[in-house]
């Protein structure tokens, strides 16, 4: 059997049209190695510190093999990839020869990319699956927060007395457009089923900040859809933005998070009028970022007559529960 020519390293690897879940893949070769290629083989890891990845030797199946074809060629499907994460990816060319074996080329260089977030498509996959979670509304008039004796001091002391905006953390879905990327003061506004109060209970502080409800959610206001989640436990959490229209917020999440109505929607609801009325979900945890600063001096600040030390509950930079068949979708979590 004739001895085949050598082929070379692929170079000039390109990484182009990056999502949560794909992108494309394309590197330059000969003109004569183009027209005898029969096969690409790419290795995709994670990146680990700031090691590259070790990948494997020329001769052992690598994790992708494809017949040759066009450039570039998109990458979807073949691993389970996960939003935010960095990769390293590398490619070798091949000749099948008629034994079955494969004549290789050497692996290219090391490339280094990072998966996106959550598009619109997938965060409308999330909405569908809290929806059915959600159960029926219950009537509520406050907005509140939690917090440390500290914080709140720091607040009058540092901040003129204003809750500033603060970056939403990593908790929750990984790919969740938000986290790290949109400021928001947090609150909640869930009540006990048996008093339609606010719980006497907190993972995160003895003082609770109240507001009425009206000085948050006013007809002007829009609301988002950002995330839903669980913590290895039997609730589950849905993140929505509050941001005044016209706001940096609302520019934000307006091409981002689904928009939902605030009259007709499963989660929070206002209907105006002389007595406005509010509404929340009973079955799920609403975690309410909104977008604008808070004044202490708008509010009620107290004392909680419960605990205060549930941190099982708390969930500051939280990790979602990969396994849940209730809040998982198929693009990674």
């Amino acid at each position: 059997m004739a001895e085949v020519e050598l082929l070379s390293t692929p170079h000039h690897i390109e990484i182009s049209d990056v999502t949560c879940d794909s992108f494309r893949i394309t590197w330059d070769m000969t003109p004569e190695d183009a027209s005898r290629v029969t096969h690409y083989f790419i290795d995709l890891s994670r990146k680990e510190g700031s090691e590259h990845n070790r990948f494997k030797h020329r001769d052992v199946p690598t994790k992708l093999v494809t017949k040759a074809g066009p450039l570039p060629m998109a990458v979807r499907g073949h691993w389970f990839l996960s939003p935010r994460t960095e990769y390293c990816v590398a490619v070798q060319t091949a000749i099948r020869q008629p034994d079955g074996d494969y004549h290789v080329s050497e692996w290219s260089q090391v490339v280094e990319f990072c998966t996106g977030d959550y598009a619109m498509e997938h965060l409308q996959q999330l909405l569908d699956k809290a929806q059915a979670a959600a159960g029926r509304l219950l009537r509520f008039s406050v907005f509140y927060r939690n917090q440390s004796p500290e914080y709140f001091q720091y607040v009058r002391s540092e901040c003129g007395g204003a809750m500033l905006p603060s970056f939403k953390d990593n908790s929750g879905s990984h790919g969740s457009p938000i986290n790290g990327k949109l400021r928001g003061v947090f609150l909640s506004c869930s009540t006990e089923f048996d008093t339609g109060l606010p719980p006497k209970d907190s993972p995160y502080g003895p003082l609770r900040f109240q507001i009425s409800a009206d000085r948050v959610l006013t007809p002007s206001t829009n609301l988002y859809f950002a995330d839903f989640y669980c913590m290895y436990t039997a609730y589950h959490y849905v993140v929505l933005v509050l941001a005044p229209a016209g706001s940096e917020g609302d520019s934000f999440c307006n091409s981002r998070l689904p928009r939902l109505d605030l009259s007709s929607n499963p989660f929070l609801t206002f209907t105006p009028g002389d007595a406005p009325a509010f509404c929340h979900a009973s079955d799920v945890i609403l975690e309410v970022l909104y977008t604008e600063p808070l004044l202490l001096e708008h509010g009620i600040l107290s004392q909680i007559s419960g605990r205060h030390q549930l941190m099982s509950l708390s969930t500051a930079n939280a990790k979602k529960d990969p396994s849940c068949k209730v809040c998982n979708i198929s693009v990674g979590r």
